[in-house]
C-alpha cells in the first residue's frame, strides 16, 4: 500500500514538473511570438537603409549586431526578419494541420477508393525527401515567400493526414459511436462532435513538433535563393547574403545563425514538453 502511494506522488511530482516547465516555454514562446510580431517597432535602425560608409562595421553601441555589407543595421533585421521567419513557419503548419486533419478523417472515416487513392498518393510524398521536392518545386516557381509555403506545403500535410487517419479508423468503431449512427446523427454530425474532439489532442502534439523543422525548411530555401527574395530580411537569406564575408564581418551570419538556432530550439523544446505532458496525462 505504502509502495503504490509512493508512486502516485513520485506520478503526480512528474507530471507536475511536466505542467510547470510546459507552461514556462508556452510563456517564453508567448513573449517571442508578440516581441516577433511588434518587431518593426522595437529596431533601433531602419532595417533597409544602407551606408557605404559603415558597411561591415563591427558590434557597436549604436549597432549591437555590426552593419552588413550594405550598411544595414543587423540587428535590426534580425528583429524584423523574426516577423518573416517564425509567422511565416507558424501559418505554413496551421494551413498544413488544417488540410491534412481534414484530408485524414475523410479518408478514416469513409474508407474506400478515395482513402486508397489519397493514401497512396500520401506514401509516395512520404517516400521522397521534403526538402529535395521544396527546391525542386520552390525552382519551378520562382523565389517568394508564397511559393515557399506552397513548395513545402506541398508534402508537410501528409504527416497529419496520417496521423489523423489512423485515430479516426480507431475512433469511428467505438461503442458510442454506433450508437449514434443508431439514433440517426448525420456524418457530418459525428465527425465534429466526436471525431474531431477525440484526435484533435495527439494532432495538435504533432504540429508542435513540426514546427522546428518547418522553419528550418523555410530557412533552408532562403538560403539557396528559393525563398524569400532580398532586400527583404529573412533570417535564412541574410545567411546567405553574409557567407561571402564570413572571414571579415563574421556578424553578419553568427547573428541570423543563432536567431535560427534560438527559435528552433525553442519550439522543438516546448513541442517536446507537450507531447511529454500528453502521454503523462494518458498514463
Amino acid at each position: 500500500m505504502k509502495k503504490e502511494k509512493v508512486k502516485m506522488n513520485k506520478k503526480q511530482l512528474k507530471k507536475a514538473r511536466l505542467k510547470r516547465k510546459t507552461i514556462i516555454l508556452g510563456i517564453i514562446v508567448l513573449i517571442v511570438l508578440v516581441l516577433s510580431f511588434f518587431a518593426p517597432y522595437f529596431a533601433p535602425n531602419d532595417p533597409y537603409l544602407t551606408n557605404a560608409i559603415a558597411a561591415k562595421h563591427p558590434p557597436t553601441s549604436e549597432f549591437l549586431f555590426g552593419t552588413d555589407y550594405l550598411g544595414r543595421c543587423v540587428f535590426s533585421r534580425v528583429l524584423v526578419g523574426a516577423r518573416t521567419s517564425i509567422f511565416a513557419t507558424l501559418m505554413l503548419v496551421i494551413m498544413s494541420f488544417i488540410v491534412g486533419t481534414a484530408i485524414g478523417i475523410i479518408c478514416g472515416y469513409y474508407g474506400g477508393a478515395v482513402d486508397n487513392i489519397i493514401m497512396r498518393i500520401t506514401d509516395i510524398l512520404l517516400s521522397l525527401p521534403q526538402l529535395v521536392l521544396a527546391i525542386a518545386v520552390a525552382g519551378i516557381l520562382g523565389g517568394s515567400l508564397v511559393n515557399t509555403l506552397i513548395a513545402i506545403g506541398i508534402t508537410s500535410w501528409t504527416s497529419y493526414a496520417r496521423l489523423a487517419r489512423s485515430h479516426t479508423m480507431r475512433i469511428k468503431n467505438l461503442p458510442y459511436i454506433n450508437s449514434c449512427r443508431m439514433t440517426g446523427c448525420s456524418d457530418f454530425h459525428i465527425l465534429l462532435t466526436h471525431v474531431l474532439p477525440n484526435l484533435i489532442g495527439p494532432m495538435l502534439v504533432n504540429a508542435t513538433l513540426e514546427i522546428g523543422s518547418t522553419m528550418l525548411s523555410i530557412a533552408g530555401l532562403s538560403f539557396l535563393g528559393l525563398g524569400v527574395a532580398p532586400p527583404a530580411a529573412e533570417w535564412g537569406s541574410m545567411v546567405s547574403e553574409g557567407r561571402s564575408f564570413l572571414q571579415i564581418a563574421p556578424w553578419t551570419v553568427f547573428a541570423p545563425a543563432l536567431s535560427i538556432l534560438f527559435a528552433v530550439m525553442l519550439f522543438n523544446y516546448f513541442g517536446e514538453s507537450v507531447c511529454d505532458l500528453a502521454n503523462s496525462n494518458e498514463v
